[in-house]
């Protein structure tokens, strides 16, 4: 069971379908990972090849299995398009720690619609045999040397 931070480098996408008829489309991304979810700004008329180049930090403890990354569409006034999702097994991320920036296949309705460019690191915690997390300084416990008492 890996502990720690997933921290997700989201660079850029290309290839993917423009869901804006007249204007070019302001893709975002939502990226999941279990139950946690965080969303990348709009990438504004950037239409089908947008950058964003925007860190993100999620904890992770017990399984996980991927990571699941939504690019939308946001329009005024209607609901947001979903272009299309990817979705990044994570077991090779926890044994490697590691993982350059890589494009990854985006798709919708099990179809290809474009490649998403993600980089992924795993700064796993340590813990002691008895499943507690250690953090170094012995002692350390949530600033009680600080207390007046």
């Amino acid at each position: 069971m890996p502990t720690g931070k997933l921290q997700v480098l989201l660079v850029s996408a290309k290839g993917l379908q423009d869901s804006d008829f007249f204007t070019k489309m302001d893709p975002y991304v939502t990226i999941t990972c279990r139950t946690q979810e965080q969303k990348s700004n709009v990438a504004s008329g950037q239409g089908s090849s947008p950058e964003w180049n925007e860190t993100f930090v999620f904890s992770v403890s017990g399984e996980v299995e991927e990571l699941v990354i939504k690019i939308k569409d946001s329009d005024v006034g209607s609901e947001d398009d979903l272009v299309g999702e990817a979705k990044i097994p994570l077991a090779t991320l926890f044994v490697e720690g590691n993982i350059p920036p890589t494009p990854y296949n985006v798709v919708i309705n099990d179809e290809f619609c474009g490649e998403i460019k993600v980089g992924l690191q795993f700064i796993q915690e340590d813990t002691n045999e008895d499943g507690y997390h250690q953090h170094g300084e012995e002692g350390n416990f949530g600033g009680w040397k600080e207390s007046s008492y």
